[in-house]
């Protein structure tokens, strides 16, 4: 049975006004890395909608997910493009991405919520391991991060059709690592990732 978040951890820290932060987009060899921020202003408001770990949805409860949080919650996005994945590296670029977030909410939160095990240096907060699937906050910040990144990547396959980012997103899937080695990279690839620097080294030395 898949676990459905709630406000449990929230009601916990007796704060207010309270942010959960996650990030979509730390995989693929293109494409930004996106933050959410989302603050439920009343945490007695009546949900009927499926909110939990992202990756746990389907497509279409991610979309319904999607258009009430976006109605009924005070949120935010924010991203690290691949050029700054590139300097940063991953990781300081999902940190520093959902600082970008987090800044850009209408309303500074009182603390906040990060999925996984850092709380980013400019964020007062705590981190909370596997809280995409703990609390509804960061739950529903999964949601509007990958959707977010998802419609993105939708909009560059447009552009750049070879690559299949529509339907794998700049994940490492066959057919995309097969369009790398057959058309090379764009300026949306993630140069330090494994296979988008094995393309520029053979195309180097070739």
């Amino acid at each position: 049975m898949i676990p459905i978040a709630d406000f449990s951890i929230e009601n916990e820290t007796g704060a207010g006004f309270i942010a959960g932060v996650d990030e979509a987009g730390r995989g693929p060899l293109c494409g930004p890395v996106v933050a959410a921020a989302v603050i439920f202003p009343n945490r007695d408001i009546e949900i009927p909608v499926v909110i939990r770990d992202s990756k746990k949805m389907s497509a279409h409860q991610r979309a319904v997910a999607y258009d009430w949080i976006t109605k009924n919650t005070i949120w935010a996005t924010g991203q690290c493009s691949p050029a700054e994945i590139d300097e940063l590296n991953i990781l300081w670029a999902s940190m520093r991405a959902m600082e970008r977030a987090v800044a850009s909410l209408s309303r500074a939160p009182e603390i906040c919520l990060i999925d996984g095990n850092r709380v980013p240096k400019n964020l007062q907060g705590m981190a909370v391991i596997r809280g995409d699937a703990k609390s509804i906050s960061i739950a529903a910040a999964s949601i509007i991060a990958k959707e977010t990144r998802d419609k993105i990547m939708q909009d560059l396959s447009v552009r750049f059709p070879k690559y299949g980012w529509n339907k794998n997103a700049g994940y490492p899937t066959a057919e995309h690592l097969t369009a790398i080695e057959k058309y090379g990279i764009t300026k949306y690839h993630r140069k330090t990732f494994g296979p988008v620097k094995n393309a520029l080294e053979t195309c180097e030395n070739s």
